[in-house]
């Protein structure tokens, strides 16, 4: 389990959350590491990661554009969804689930947020040189807000 955070724009957020004592204890069990644009975490589980971002959740409304769980090998799922998963355990999404976006890396930052329509089938996730595509599940409220 891998939980991702995303900054700002023009935020080094990996220098931001070291720099700080408090960040700083959060992690300290952690080796956090730059990935993907922004800031990868490997955890026990979704629990201790929802944990995490609980323990940075300053951080994370400061610094941080959003935070992403890694739910299976390459596909993510937003605080939201991560939250009903674990907690409320109202949802269990499984394989084909139809509230996805894609999130699109490039040069080591987030440059956008596409959505996925849910009758679209292929290749979605066809990336360009240079180029990174993260699959991310959300919520329906999510879906239809943006």
């Amino acid at each position: 389990m891998n939980v991702l955070f995303l900054p700002r724009e023009g935020v080094e957020l990996y220098q931001e959350l070291l720099s700080s004592e408090t960040s700083r204890d959060a992690l300290r069990f952690y080796r956090p590491a730059e990935r993907h644009g922004g800031v990868m975490v490997t955890m026990a589980s979704l629990g201790s990661a929802l944990s995490l971002a609980s323990d940075l959740r300053w951080y994370v409304r400061r610094y941080m554009r959003d935070v992403l769980f890694e739910i299976s090998d390459g596909v993510y799922c937003t605080h939201d969804l991560a939250r009903e998963i674990y907690y409320d355990r109202t949802v269990s999404p499984g394989k084909g689930w139809k509230f996805r976006r894609v999130y699109v890396i490039q040069a080591d930052r987030l440059v956008s947020v596409e959505k996925v329509s849910p009758d679209k089938k292929g290749d979605l996730f066809g990336a360009r040189p240079g180029e990174i595509r993260l699959e991310v599940w959300c919520t329906e409220e999510e879906e239809t807000a943006e």
